[in-house]
């Protein structure tokens, strides 16, 4: 009985004293260092405010160069080519696949047109797979094929969005148009 009152009294002493602390902590900090939220917003906000702190912690950030604005635009665009599509058909090809897509919206069709002029050069470079693109009247006539037949399979499975997203050159394109660069300047 004694060590069941002195376990209780141990463990009731220690829950006063964080409980005091916690409530001593939360009467006297409003700091907001202290918010548990990790997400800055949607998205697009959440990587503009990533690129932002980048920019903080370099010292040598040339500000003068800093174009927020043209990463805004192109966040947007994925936006477009990721809600403002519809799929219209994703249908196997010899080593690939042939995605048809159409633009629900005016700024989708222009967006779309912005990144096929560059995304088939950059899934080349990451891949070795061959992204031709067509457009036939307001569709977009997507074929991606492989070299190696071992990647049909994958090209299916990743289809239209998969094969839009695949690879990590995205987060250096970010960074490039945020710092004022072009980030297909070294890519023609």
């Amino acid at each position: 009985m004694k060590l069941r009152i002195f376990v209780f009294s141990i463990l009731f002493f220690q829950f006063n004293i964080v409980f005091a602390a916690d409530a001593h902590t939360g009467m006297t900090n409003h700091s907001h260092n202290d918010v548990m939220l990790t997400e800055g917003g949607n998205e697009a906000f959440g990587t503009i405010q990533e690129v932002i702190l980048k920019l903080n912690r370099d010292p040598n950030t040339a500000w003068n160069k800093v174009n927020l604005e043209a990463l805004r635009q192109h966040l947007l665009d994925m936006n477009d080519m990721t809600f403002n599509i519809d799929v219209i058909s994703q249908e196997p090809i010899k080593n690939g696949l042939k995605a048809t897509i159409r633009p629900t919206t005016n700024r989708a069709k222009k967006a779309l047109e912005r990144i096929f002029a560059a995304h088939p050069n950059q899934l080349k470079r990451d891949t070795g797979w061959i992204m031709k693109v067509v457009k036939d009247n307001d569709q977009y006539i997507l074929m991606t094929t492989s070299g190696d037949p071992k990647d049909s399979d994958k090209i299916r499975g990743l289809g239209y969005i998969g094969l839009m997203a695949y690879g990590t050159h995205h987060q250096q394109h970010h960074w490039a148009m945020a710092t004022g660069k072009n980030p297909h300047d070294k890519h023609h």
